[in-house]
């Protein structure tokens, strides 16, 4: 059971739950809240295939720097205890990635940065529970690189607040070459959603969440 650190620093979310952002997950609208909040059975647990991620995504991180996602963090603001400053500068280190875009077909993931593509083969290598310092809790889902571009990560977790079976709407996603060190990563929360959605519709999901 790895037990990830992370300043457990907690402020509701727009769903109206006190959040531990050492986890950074979200409630969605479906399915039972409580697993969403991070409360589960270990038995409840169950594998997921690379399929539940496959698609073409966007990286939220440009919105936050070009100032499309102000109003989100306005929103978060009025519904808890932290500022809009200090809201954004939590996202600010949790999006923060350069790679804006991936996409993923069967077990073939795909990095962008700008143009530039990176492309990797991917098989699944099990799944993490890992426990937060508030006692909620979250699931990784681990996949490892079998053949591919040497730049391509050697390994991928994602996370999105499913803990069995189901297409994601949108996921953190964390990569490297160290499964064990990327466990530990809690601060940095990559965050990818449809490339489909325009910039106001991203707000919108956001806001309801």
């Amino acid at each position: 059971m790895a037990v990830a650190g992370g300043s457990g620093k907690v402020h509701e979310h727009a769903d109206g739950d006190a959040h531990d952002h050492s986890g950074h997950e979200h409630a969605h609208s479906h399915g039972d809240p409580k697993i969403y909040a991070g409360y589960f059975e270990d038995s409840q647990v169950k594998d997921r295939p690379l399929g539940d991620y496959a698609g073409d995504w966007q990286s939220v991180y440009p919105y936050l720097k070009d100032g499309t996602l102000d109003p989100v963090w306005k929103h978060k603001a009025e519904k808890g205890t932290s500022s809009v400053e200090e809201i954004r500068a939590e996202y600010e280190v949790g999006y923060k990635t350069d790679v804006d875009r991936i996409t993923i077909d069967g077990d073939v993931v795909t990095f962008f940065k700008g143009d530039q593509g990176s492309k990797g083969t991917y098989a699944y290598d099990s799944k993490e529970i890992l426990t937060y310092k508030k006692g909620n809790r979250g699931v990784r889902f681990i996949y490892k690189k079998t053949k591919g571009d040497v730049s391509a990560p050697q390994f991928i977790q994602f996370s999105d607040h499913g803990i069995a079976p189901n297409k994601a709407e949108h996921y953190h996603l964390y990569w490297g070459n160290d499964r064990a060190a990327l466990l530990k990563e809690v601060t940095n929360w990559p965050t990818y959603y449809p490339s489909s959605l325009k910039a106001d519709e991203i707000v919108s999901e956001m806001k309801a969440h």
